[in-house]
Parts: structure tokens; sequence; C-alpha cells
């Protein structure tokens, strides 16, 4: 299985120069953990969810968030996603095969590898992605044997 059969295609990127608040934004809106960051069309870094909430600052701000901000203000401190992303991102190619991205993965303990073609980011592979096809398939392998189990035992 390679890459680009589990990576996702709409990949939300930043800017280095991009306020945090950007990043804010997209990881509590549209659901994402993992934003690269973009200059010049290439990847420079990357920016975590738990990048951002580092960010943050004092556990003042992590109530607001678990109340879903209804009763507390949520202050998110004004700094561009240059102070707090992640240079030297590793990435991955869309041809590379899924095992390797997951070594890769588990190996540097990183939760997402976004993936590049000639340079140009084309996707982002998470562990979500792998974990999920795993269990398809692991679900596909305990049915399959308990078929096997069920048709030894009326024989």
């Amino acid at each position: 299985m390679h890459v680009e059969e589990l990576m996702t295609s709409k990949v939300f990127t930043v800017s280095p120069h991009d306020m945090i608040d950007r990043v804010f934004f997209l990881i509590h809106y549209e659901k994402v953990r993992h934003i690269p960051v973009i200059e010049k069309g290439k990847v420079i870094g990357i920016v975590s969810d738990r990048d951002m909430y580092k960010a943050l600052g004092p556990k003042s701000n992590s109530s607001a968030i678990e109340n879903g901000n209804q009763s507390s203000e949520l202050h998110v401190i004004p700094k561009k996603v240059m102070n707090i992303m992640r240079r030297g991102v590793m990435t991955i190619e869309p041809d590379s095969m899924a095992s390797d991205a997951a070594a890769i993965m588990a190996e540097h303990k990183v939760g997402a590898l976004p993936v590049v073609k000639n340079n140009k980011l084309v996707g982002i592979l998470s562990s979500t992605d792998i974990l999920r096809v795993f269990s398809k398939l692991e679900h596909a392998r305990e049915e399959r044997e308990k078929r096997i189990a069920d048709g030894v035992s009326h024989t």
C-alpha cells in the first residue's frame, strides 16, 4: 500500500509569518492536528496542536478551551507561526510504501508527515490515517479467522 492511497489531499497550510491565531482557528474549527508551514511553495516546518497549546500560555487558557470558551475568555498570545513551528520537518513521497512511513513516524515519534512530490506539498499522512487502515485490515483478518474457525467446527 502506498502513501498516496492513505494520505489526506486537502491540507490546510500556514506561512511562517501568519499569526498563531490562524493556527488555533484551523486546529479548533477544521479539526486538524498538524499544519505544514509553507514558504515560497516549499514545506519549511510543521506546527501541531501541541505546539499551539504550549504557545497559548498559562493554564487559564486550558479551562477556556475545555469549556468551549463559553464562560472563560481565551487569550491567544500574539506570536507568529515561525516562533512555534518545528523546523527540519521530515517529509515523504506519495509513491513511498505506507509501512515505511509508519516506521519513520514511530521511530521519530512524529504524528504526521507532509507528503511532497517534486518539492511541492500534495498531501499529509497522519498517524490516524495509518491507524484507520490498520484497524480495517486487522478487523478483516479477525473476521476471516472467525469464518475459518466456524467452517472447521461445522465439518
